[in-house]
């Protein structure tokens, strides 16, 4: 069996799109890894972890913490 003269792309069965083929090693790669990559992101979303994790849920509002910062001497005035 030759696989050399098979395509990694064909034409849909209604010709206006192209899908895998699996008769090129490397169609039927690419149709392994896209499946598992959609099952990946599947049980990601199911169990909302990794990039579908929630937002941590707000904490009280607290002051900023009060940071003082003395005057420079070049903003005081002079005087005797």
């Amino acid at each position: 069996m030759h696989h050399d003269d098979e395509p990694v792309f064909r034409r849909s069965a209604w010709g206006t799109r192209y899908s895998y083929n699996p008769r090129n090693p490397l169609g039927l790669a690419l149709i392994v890894l896209t499946l598992l990559f959609v099952g990946t992101m599947m049980v990601l979303m199911a169990n909302r972890a990794g990039p579908f994790k929630p937002a941590p849920a707000p904490t009280l509002w607290s002051p900023p913490p009060y940071e003082y910062a003395p005057p420079s001497p070049w903003s005081s005035p002079a005087g005797p």
